[in-house]
């Protein structure tokens, strides 16, 4: 049966994959309730975990290095605890190669738009990144057959490329929950949660 996380676990590993934010939106990356996050992100910042600042009128939440070794160590724990460490590296493995074939295709977009004016996205770019989202499905099934946190990775993916047609912002951009945003951040979850670095 799949596992379902702690909430805390989830709000300092929501931490970890946005790299900065606002409270509602790490709540939102695992639907926990806002007002719990909150409580559990002043928990955490009390224990020196996380840290908030403001800049250029932006808010938000980051990690320290003891926050990323607490969520490390509270991954790292929770696997073992499932027994799903050799299901989860399996799929890391089968990962890298469709994560070859996306940085290929997000840096001949990227080159590409340099370009003035940025040119709309063909079939080609689109035709790659939808083979890519089809080999997704697979290796996420296999993970939320362990760990649930896993879910919604190939939807995010799915969806910001149906969106891609029409505005090219949702291949790379950042400002958007766009295709290379979900991929790096698929990537980073795989390897905090088996402790090995890119």
């Amino acid at each position: 049966m799949p596992h379902p996380s702690s909430p805390d676990l989830l709000v300092l590993h929501a931490v970890r994959l946005k790299g900065f934010a606002e409270t509602d939106a790490l709540a939102a990356r695992f639907g926990l309730d806002a007002a719990q996050a909150h409580e559990d992100l002043l928990d955490a910042e009390a224990y020196g975990w996380v840290t908030r600042a403001a800049f250029a009128g932006l808010k938000g939440w980051s990690l320290t290095e003891a926050g990323r070794r607490r969520n490390e160590t509270g991954l790292r724990e929770e696997l073992d605890r499932v027994g799903a460490r050799e299901p989860v590296a399996a799929v890391h493995d089968d990962f890298l190669p469709l994560n070859g074939q996306a940085t290929q295709a997000f840096t001949a977009w990227q080159l590409g738009s340099m370009a003035a004016p940025a040119p709309a996205p063909t079939g080609d770019v689109l035709g790659q990144l939808a083979g890519i989202a089809d080999g997704l499905h697979p290796l996420e099934q296999r993970l939320t057959a362990h760990l649930i946190r896993f879910d919604g990775y190939h939807r995010r993916f799915a969806g910001a490329l149906a969106r891609a047609a029409a505005d090219p912002v949702w291949i790379t951009g950042m400002e958007v929950d766009s295709c290379h945003r979900i991929w790096f951040e698929l990537h980073e979850d795989l390897i905090a949660t088996l402790g090995i670095s890119r």
